[in-house]
């Protein structure tokens, strides 16, 4: 998720087993809002080690060595990576194959944004099912477009076969 206040909530309320991942990105971005760009580069490199830890345990390490170093100068940042650590941290739950594709809400906003394109030109949709159907056959042509595989697709869908199994459809397992 992106950090929408209140979509967390909304989720669980129609999914109560879900796993809640805020986008990395997203949080970094906000981070470097209140970073003087004198610091920038060094406070990066510093929350890299947080981002990119191999676990959690080392994740929070690592969080506490940037507190010590940064939060004289930038409190409201550190702050809010230990206010949303709930939702960041569940990235640390899954390996590397998936991590790459659960960091970030990129790939999603840009579809949102594909979508949009679509949809824009028809500001009034007669019925629900109109605005269904629009979708549907936006989406087909934006798939067109999507010629090239994920990087280890394959390694990618064996740990979430591993892991969600049951909830992966059969014509996508191995």
């Amino acid at each position: 998720m992106d950090g929408l206040k209140g979509l967390p909530e909304a989720i669980k309320t129609v999914y109560p087993d879900v796993s809640i991942q805020t986008c990395i990105v997203h949080q970094i971005r906000n981070s470097l809002k209140y970073i003087a760009s004198k610091d920038q580069r060094e406070f990066m490199k510093d929350l890299k080690s947080v981002y990119r830890a191999f676990n959690e345990e080392t994740a929070l390490k690592n969080l506490d060595i940037l507190k010590e170093k940064w939060y004289s100068k930038y409190s409201v940042v550190i702050d809010s990576w230990y206010n949303n650590w709930s939702n960041l941290n569940t990235y640390f739950e899954y390996p590397h194959e998936i991590r790459r594709i659960i960091y970030t809400t990129n790939a999603l906003e840009g579809f949102n944004r594909q979508l949009r394109k679509y949809t824009k030109v028809r500001t009034v949709f007669p019925t629900d099912e109109s605005l269904r159907k629009s979708l549907y056959l936006s989406t087909m042509k934006i798939m067109e477009k999507w010629t090239s595989p994920n990087q280890n697709w394959a390694s990618t869908l064996g740990q979430l076969t591993i892991m969600f199994g049951e909830r992966i459809p059969n014509s996508y397992t191995i």
